[in-house]
């Protein structure tokens, strides 16, 4: 005579609200894991695979293992562009974290028409890349670019900003940095996180602006600097419309 489990009604009915809500999480989260799946980790896979085949589009692929990386080892221009990432990764980053976070704490102040300055800010990271490095090749034109002729105004000399390599990449971080604005705008959601009364407090124990920065809204701002960090290097890393058509 086998001894059956009974499961208290209590639980039995607990266990239903439980399902219901991971159910409930699997169907909103399934449009994006799709989207993710088709369009990111599928064509991941596929540019993993044909690396390491001979393809040139109108034949199959021929699997030649690392053949490619060899080649791509052993090529000069690897190791020039794997130091001008790197050059853009130390210098173009730290930059533009900064200057985010400064427009960031400039933004989040409340005056009368901050609205507006927030969306003048903005604006610039919606154009797209390519009409934003046309725009950019116009104003670093040696001839009759607008940087050029403000240089004259002040009586300095005109400057080959695209054609010199000492002051190709400069060109391209100042480009970089007019884009700041969808990273000030992560991080005004980060500080508009921050409890007022925390600097309130910080205000009443005799704490200045500058020491309520450092010492409650820099470690509440961690995450978001953390993600801005990573976000930014997979950026720096990515860098390509920009010097292609600058050096076009």
């Amino acid at each position: 005579m086998s001894a059956t489990k009974t499961v208290p009604s209590g639980q039995r009915k607990g266990l239903r609200p439980r399902r219901k809500e991971a159910i409930a999480c699997y169907l909103f989260i399934l449009p994006w894991l799709l989207g993710f799946i088709i369009f990111v980790f599928a064509p991941m896979v596929a540019s993993a695979f044909l690396s390491l085949t001979q393809f040139s589009v109108m034949s199959p692929p021929e699997w030649i293992g690392t053949a490619n990386y060899v080649k791509m080892v052993h090529t000069p221009l690897f190791w020039q562009s794997l130091n001008n990432t790197l050059f853009m990764v130390a210098l173009d980053l730290p930059l533009g974290l900064l200057a985010s976070l400064a427009a960031a704490v400039l933004l989040n102040q409340k005056l009368r028409g901050i609205n507006i300055f927030r969306t003048i800010f903005y604006l610039p990271a919606l154009i797209p890349a390519i009409a934003n490095v046309l725009l950019w090749v116009w104003i670093f034109d040696k001839d009759s670019g607008i940087l050029n002729v403000f240089l004259k105004l002040l009586g300095l000399a005109p400057q080959p900003w695209l054609t010199d390599p000492q002051w190709a990449k400069p060109s391209l971080i100042l480009m970089n940095l007019w884009g700041i604005g969808g990273a000030m705008l992560i991080y005004l959601a980060g500080l508009k996180g921050i409890p007022t009364e925390l600097h309130e407090a910080g205000k009443i124990d005799g704490a200045t602006t500058w020491q309520a920065f450092w010492k409650i809204t820099i470690p509440l701002l961690t995450p978001t600097i953390l993600f801005q960090l990573v976000i930014g290097v997979i950026f720096e890393f990515q860098i390509f419309t920009q010097g292609y058509i600058l050096g076009g």
